[in-house]
């Protein structure tokens, strides 16, 4: 049958390694704001959260697919000569927000771990299960954007790529839980997670502005790539582990024990 051809397949395959490829930095905004849930209810909004935006990811595919060029035609600009130049259009708004909130959210978390002065004991207001989960599914259909034009890039078969986002949101739903544990259980780990979060704003911005034009005192903004952000992940990561590994053995010579 040609709906089950070889190459729709390897399409499929292509494109299911792409969305838990790009679903990574998701996942990781997913753990983290679901901690402002109530305890009880944690695992509920992120399986809910993810659901709900895995569908809504599938209509909004229909919708680019049928209206791509109203997304990407300019809708205003701002120009003020020599420091300022742009044509702003829908894709590059919703990036460019997008960014915006997770550098807020992520600097704000790390304002907070630093101000607390008991973090075993810190009192913290939970918001509601409804508000966090609004959160998640707003923030899963910004990071939706890259990874469905991507998608669109690689087949124009509609049930390849509903497919292909089925399977991802799938794997996120799976690895939801799994990453929040780990995260609650070393959670030196969560200044990592931020810091990484901090990486995906900026790689945001630069999407946004390139995809608005910007221009900023004569300077075009391009956006980070891939390779760089991936670069980027990986020395934090290893600075991360050395460091770690680093104060344990600086804690046991100070104890006088042999390492």
């Amino acid at each position: 049958m040609e709906i089950l051809s070889l190459d729709n397949l390897v399409t499929l395959g292509m494109l299911v390694l792409l969305q838990a490829v790009l679903g990574f930095d998701n996942l990781l905004y997913i753990s983290l704001e679901s901690k402002r849930a109530p305890l009880h209810q944690r695992a509920t909004v992120r399986r809910l959260g993810i659901g709900i935006a895995v569908f809504l990811r599938i209509a909004l595919l229909l919708v680019l697919m049928k209206m791509v060029q109203y997304f990407q035609d300019p809708m205003f600009g701002i120009n003020i000569p020599k420091v300022i130049a742009s044509e702003f259009n829908f894709h590059s708004l919703i990036v460019l927000l997008g960014g915006v909130f997770i550098l807020y959210t992520a600097t704000k978390e790390i304002m907070h771990m630093l101000s607390v002065p008991d973090l075993e004991h810190e009192a913290r207001k939970p918001s509601s299960a409804a508000k966090v989960i609004f959160i998640i599914v707003a923030m899963n259909l910004v990071f939706s954007f890259d990874s469905i034009l991507s998608a669109m890039a690689l087949s124009d078969v509609y049930w390849i790529m509903a497919t292909a986002i089925l399977a991802g949101g799938a794997l996120m739903i799976w690895l939801s839980d799994r990453v929040a544990t780990f995260l609650e259980k070393n959670r030196m780990y969560e200044v990592l997670g931020l810091f990484i979060l901090m990486v995906v704003g900026i790689m945001l911005l630069t999407e946004g502005g390139h995809l608005a034009h910007l221009k900023l005192f004569g300077h075009e903004i391009v956006p980070m790539s891939k390779a760089t952000f991936y670069f980027i992940i990986t020395v934090l990561v290893l600075t991360d582990v050395v460091q770690t590994r680093y104060k344990k053995k600086l804690v046991h010579l100070q104890r006088g024990e042999v390492v």
